[in-house]
């Protein structure tokens, strides 16, 4: 047996670089804007170390300064590499607190890196009769491995680190000795530590070389033997492929000593480090950091516990009895995922099964469910199967068959469940499933918990699928849908052809899992003070938007097809006149060939600017400050027309509903961070309105029949008016209380003019400086806007500050309170937090910055008008009217009106969105009506 002492040796940058761009697409911020995803991954790597190894000693190792020896031979030593990012310098000093909390040793040696010091102490270690294990993901370490001295890879995903021993080094890298890992790094050179390497030689040639010769040396006598190109390289690159070797080889003399009474790993301070994770806010890392310790939990534990269960598969009669023996007990390790976790998830297609199940389903007060499907369009698809899930780690599947009619009696037995008004239901997007429900003419009634939105509240600025959040919010990793059908294209499969036994542990899997994160939600939403926010604003709107897009809207299709005549004309048109006056046929959409015909042959400006491939470029803003050339004008009104024929014109008739011959939009409620809905396939929000083409779009859509009209309901300034209550600024209340015109009121003002003799450029100027100072618009970019030069642009912010002392106050206080808390709120509570509020780096934080200002604004406006929406809803829904609400594009709602009901909704339309929300300045609507949108708008 061996009795060796084992020493762990981590690689602190290593890990906590790793740690950093394992959350990047999903970085972990806390209410004060803290990106802590960095020391986030690094801990979580430490404690998975410890929880597994339990060490004997353990020491972490940090670089400081570089490598003095290596920068003094090759000055270009790490020159490529990009600056640390700011989380990532934020995140080591927090680093070194919780070790030494933690009672770990840090091991700094200015001058030297962690791996030269990693290197010395492992083989002082091997001299004392330790086993040492390198913590690390760099490749390099390889060198080290010996019988004494072993790799300790973290894996990137799941389960199990690798161990490299000798032979794993053997394989990996087609070596006899891991001392030549020094020489294939030093031939084939490493783009990371900018190590030159020999030109040409890649990894496979380096392996091939070095079965052949051994070494670096080696290759060098024998190069009479190689050919060609090849051997011109290698011959004239001989100092090059030694310099590289030495880059390459880890330090074995660094000035350390190895105390090994020092390094004994032991009990760290629990208190102390509870209070640093406490101020960081890592609730899941304290309860597995106490658990590891065998401190008591805190009482919100959501963490993965060290051994689980695997229940075997149940049998079908085994419905709703508690699973039985036949368990075997595995450690977890990484996360969990249905492997290696207690579950019991089970097929319901039978009658008296679905009987058994329904009876359960109507004793719940709450209940998670997931629809299977034939695709993505829920209003299109047909039902495969439902999961029902009301306790974790349990859950049923329901399937359905191909036949339809047959599928609708089986959905017809569970109507009592989903028309219950007293059970809850849970889902992850439940608005889709709603929909798919909607085909079969089942309603879902009764209280709605969507962990989607739930999670979209607690942290707008992560992604809110249910696979990340299983694995952030639960250390969960599920069965991903590709593992089932394929990946996206024609060979992927439906879920009909996937045997039932897979398909019930998929769905179910689900059903579980947003259950779980139900539950952890409630908390967070709590936490932050959401749950308002959440169940009176943004769970109301789910059943509002699904009746939306369930309603659709009406298009017409001839007026579409003419309309794209028309374009393809002038598109036509457009070319040949770029044609005559460039003097030669090209392809206009090509930046390649666009750019050399405008700045070379035609040469319109001295110096035109780039792109960093070296291409000119031929950019919307670039192009626009030179429309005063008919060229560009030219080029400018081609590109529109043509996007609007792809994007809208053309494409609009493709949406149309197979069934209904109309549109449905679907509504995104946890995509934009301000509060915003947005909408997709299609997207109605982005149809241009500025220009007459774009509006010519907007004549296409219609109402549904004679008896209907359409009618727009659009908040007038409701941005400005929401600065100027926020602000207290009492001028522009005022303003806005008298019913005056705001723009030229504030160019009266600024100007000190009369009302009366206010000129249309003076209000358009002050207008535009009404809209910028929201968004922070500055001297620059007002003279970008305008006909002012910038140092008029300067003197007119200067007077509209003096006019509006209060507003400037406000933007001031609202960066201050951004600052010191890392977010900002809305009217309503709604959170936009901003993470680099307080960097360094003055261009990041200024965009930070302005949206302290903006965010707010725009938040609330989205508040308001989804307030409004509700209340609209419940009136139309509660009267029973035949007019539906059809669209949300920002700030305004579109109706298919009923004529019959014209005098009777206009006025309930009003008052509702007037009223949504009370300011200290009132909330102004203008409805429209019209044969269409335009007409309506």
């Amino acid at each position: 047996m061996d009795t060796k002492k084992r020493l762990f040796l981590l690689d602190a940058y290593a890990l906590i670089f790793r740690g950093y761009y394992a959350f990047i697409k999903n970085p972990r911020i806390n209410s004060k804007g803290l990106d802590t995803s960095a020391i986030l991954g690094f801990m979580n790597s430490l404690l998975d170390v410890i929880k597994r190894e339990k060490p004997d000693y353990l020491a972490v190792c940090f670089d400081r300064g570089g490598s003095v020896d290596r920068n003094e031979i090759f000055p270009e030593y790490k020159a490529n590499r990009q600056e640390t990012p700011e989380a990532i310098r934020i995140a080591v000093p927090y680093i070194e607190q919780i070790l030494e909390a933690m009672n770990i040793p840090a091991i700094v040696k200015e001058g030297y890196e962690a791996d030269d010091i990693i290197g010395t102490l492992a083989k002082k270690a091997e001299k004392e009769n330790l086993v040492t294990y390198m913590v690390t993901p760099d490749k390099d370490y390889a060198q080290l491995v010996s019988e004494n001295i072993f790799m300790y890879k973290p894996p990137r995903m799941g389960n199990g680190y690798e161990k490299w021993g000798i032979e794993e080094v053997q394989k990996k890298f087609d070596v006899e000795r891991p001392e030549q890992v020094i020489d294939f790094l030093g031939m084939m050179g490493d783009s990371v530590d900018n190590i030159p390497g020999l030109p040409g030689v890649g990894e496979k040639t380096a392996k091939k070389f070095l079965a052949a010769y051994g070494s670096m040396e080696g290759l060098f006598e024998n190069i009479h033997e190689l050919k060609g190109k090849m051997k011109e390289k290698v011959e004239a690159n001989q100092e090059l492929g030694l310099l590289s070797k030495k880059l390459a080889t880890i330090m074995l003399d660094v000035p350390v000593e190895l105390e090994q009474e020092k390094l004994i790993f032991e009990q760290p301070n629990i208190e102390k480090t509870k209070a640093i994770f406490t101020e960081l806010e890592f609730k899941r890392l304290t309860d597995n950091f106490l658990k590891t310790f065998g401190a008591a939990p805190t009482a919100d534990n959501a963490t993965a516990t060290k051994t689980a269960t695997k229940a075997s598969n149940p049998a079908q009669f085994d419905l709703f009895a508690t699973p039985g023996g036949g368990n075997k007990t595995e450690e977890i390790t990484g996360f969990k995922n249905i492997n290696n976790t207690s579950h019991f998830y089970q097929l319901v297609n039978t009658p008296l099964s679905r009987k058994l199940l329904l009876s359960k389903l109507l004793q719940q007060t709450s209940v998670c469910f997931d629809t299977e499907t034939t695709g993505l369009k829920a209003l299109e698809v047909e039902l495969i199967g439902i999961a029902f899930s009301w306790e974790a780690g349990k859950g049923y599947y329901l399937a359905f068959p191909e036949d339809q009619e047959e599928t609708q009696t089986i959905l017809n037995e569970f109507l009592p469940f989903f028309e219950n008004t007293t059970i809850e239901k849970i889902g992850h997007n439940i608005k889709y499933d709603i929909k798919v429900l909607s085909n079969y003419n089942i309603p879902v009634e009764g209280k709605l918990f969507d962990t989607m939105i739930a999670h979209y509240l607690i942290n707008p600025d992560m992604r809110h699928g249910m696979d990340i959040l299983a694995e952030t919010y639960l250390n969960y990793q599920a069965v991903p849908i590709t593992d089932l059908i394929g990946k996206k294209g024609k060979n992927q499969l439906s879920m009909r052809v996937i045997e039932l036994e897979r398909q019930t542990e998929y769905a179910v899997e689900d059903a579980d899992i947003t259950l779980q994160l139900k539950e952890h939600f409630v908390k967070e939403l709590a936490d932050g003070k959401l749950t308002e926010l959440f169940n009176n604003v943004e769970l109301p709107l789910v059943s509002v938007l699904t009746a939306m897009e369930i309603e659709g809207i009406n298009l017409n299709t001839e007026y579409l097809g003419s309309f794209s005549k028309e374009l393809s004309g002038d598109i036509e048109s457009l070319e040949k006149a770029v044609y005559e006056q460039a003097g030669e046929e090209f392809n206009i959409a090509s930046p390649k060939q666009l750019g050399p015909i405008l700045f070379e042959k035609l040469k319109l400006v001295d110096k035109p600017k780039k792109t960093k491939t070296g291409q000119y470029s031929t950019a919307e803003d670039v192009l626009s400050a030179l429309k005063e050339h008919k060229i560009v004008a030219d080029i400018l009104e081609y590109r529109q027309c043509k996007k609007l024929l792809s994007t809208y014109v053309d494409a609009l008739p493709n949406e149309l509903n197979p069934k209904t011959n109309r549109v449905h939009t679907v509504y995104a409620q946890a995509v934009a961070a301000t509060g915003r809905l947005s909408s997709n396939n299609p997207n109605l929000q982005n149809i241009p309105i500025r220009t007459k083409r774009g509006q010519e779009v907007r004549k296409a859509f219609i109402p549904k029949d004679e008896n209907y009209t359409l009618l727009a309901a659009d908040y007038s300034q409701i941005e400005l008016r929401i600065i100027a209550a926020l602000s207290e600024e009492e001028t522009m209340i005022k303003a806005f209380q008298d019913g005056e015109d705001i723009h030229a009121s504030t160019a009266a003002k600024v100007f000190n003019v009369a009302l009366d003799e206010v000129t249309r450029e003076q209000r358009s100027n002050a207008k535009t400086v009404n809209f910028g100072i929201i968004y922070g618009v500055s001297a620059f970019g007002l003279s970008n806007q305008t006909n002012l030069t910038r140092s008029e642009s300067k003197e007119l912010i200067e007077a509209y500050y003096k006019t509006y002392p209060k507003l400037k106050a406000y933007m001031a206080k609202q960066v201050d309170f951004a600052r010191d808390h890392g977010y900002v709120e809305t009217v309503l509570g709604r959170k936009r937090y901003l993470k680099d509020i307080n960097s360094r780096n003055a261009i990041v934080r200024g965009a930070a910055e302005r949206n302290a200002v903006n965010a707010p604004i725009q938040g609330s406006a989205a508040d308001i008008i989804k307030l409004a929406m509700i209340n609209i809803h419940e009136r139309f829904k509660k009267e029973g009217f035949k007019s539906k609400m059809l669209l949300q594009v920002h700030d305004e709602l579109v109706f298919d009106a009923h004529k019959d009901e014209l005098e009777t909704i206009k006025p309930i339309i009003k008052h509702e969105m007037e009223n949504a929300f009370k300011l200290a300045v009132p909330l102004d609507v203008e409805i429209g009506l019209g044969e269409n949108w335009l007409e309506a708008h």
